[in-house]
């Protein structure tokens, strides 16, 4: 369950003109699960960040989308087994 605090305690950003809150904003109590948030966040902005540079090969594009569906996995792994979540 996610719990947060009022919004002049929280960074909000904007993403696609939608606020948004920021990860930083938020403790997280583990730090294998900060690790591995992360991990995800990493590769998720390589990939964003390659498609806006410039046309990736499919091979390319396969392999960063790869990275970040294996990084969202381990994170999901590690939260069913530790029960291990952000506090507010």
């Amino acid at each position: 369950m996610l719990f947060v605090r009022h919004w002049d305690s929280v960074g909000v950003g904007v993403f696609n003109r939608c606020a948004m809150l920021l990860l930083s904003a938020l403790a997280i109590s583990c730090p294998e699960h900060a690790r591995l948030e992360s991990e995800f966040l990493e590769a998720r902005d390589r990939l964003r960040n390659l498609i806006r540079l410039r046309k990736l090969t499919f091979i390319e594009e396969r392999q960063l989308a790869d990275r970040v569906a294996m990084a969202i996995a381990r994170l999901k792994e590690h939260v069913t087994e530790h029960r291990c979540q952000r506090q507010g």
